[in-house]
């Protein structure tokens, strides 16, 4: 009987964690043409942050998970990220990497929100999900800084139009920290919209001040009732 009942925790503990990765999935969202910009994102916001082993093994993982598969999952063998990632630094010692390097830069990865390990060790390797940088709080943090800084100021009879330029779209995503406005989810630019305050037809524009970021759910939930009203039933649900 406890055999069976252990059998039976850990079928609910595998559909769990499947359903877990589903939600998680890129490969219903995953759009080719995004690649340039989630590379350009990591270079930019990403590995400034990370030490030269964390940002070897990041892009190894990106390289066989994003890249491979259009997903953000992936399997890997503390022997093959030793082997197959970078040369040591250290001169006169062997060019792979030690154990201890790979589990140190692994532990950086997973210690900073950068890399999160889902499942137990096994022939096949570790199970890993790479996050992507709007995921990431110290890239969301580093993304406001320069953002503050950098933009420049917006010629509205030009680029009035945040709604339907997609290179607008974005600038407001990063400017909410890809964050849903109503039940403070935590988005990425595959799934994450804008909704207006003020409804477009209640005579709302399509400009910055009056679009913020929403997760589908709750953009779909709002229609044309007050924000207000939106965020006490996202906070209730």
């Amino acid at each position: 009987m406890k055999e069976i009942i252990a059998k039976m925790r850990q079928l609910l503990d595998d559909i769990e964690r499947a359903n877990d990765n589903s939600e998680n999935s890129l490969k219903d969202s995953f759009d080719l043409f995004e690649l340039p910009r989630i590379v350009s994102d990591v270079i930019d916001y990403l590995q400034p942050q990370l030490l030269p082993y964390e940002a070897a093994i990041y892009w190894f993982m990106f390289r066989h998970s994003i890249l491979k598969t259009n997903d953000v999952f992936v399997k890997v063998s503390m022997r093959g990220l030793g082997e197959g990632v970078i040369t040591s630094s250290r001169s006169g010692q062997s060019e792979t990497l030690s154990y201890g390097a790979v589990q140190t830069a692994l532990n950086g990865l997973e210690q900073k929100g950068i890399v999160q390990k889902i499942g137990e060790p096994s022939r096949d390797g570790t199970p890993y999900r790479i996050l992507l940088p709007e995921e990431i709080a110290i890239c969301r943090e580093r993304m406001a800084k320069l953002n503050a800084i950098e933009l420049p100021p917006v010629d509205y009879t030009k680029d009035g139009d945040f709604y339907n330029v997609e290179s607008n779209r974005v600038k407001i995503f990063e400017r909410d920290g890809y964050k849903c406005h109503y039940c403070e989810k935590q988005l990425t630019r595959f799934n994450a919209t804008l909704d207006h305050i003020q409804p477009v037809s209640k005579g709302g524009d399509n400009s910055k001040d009056n679009l913020v970021t929403s997760c589908l759910h709750c953009n779909s939930r709002r229609g044309a009732r007050p924000v207000m009203d939106a965020i006490i039933s996202a906070t209730n649900a």
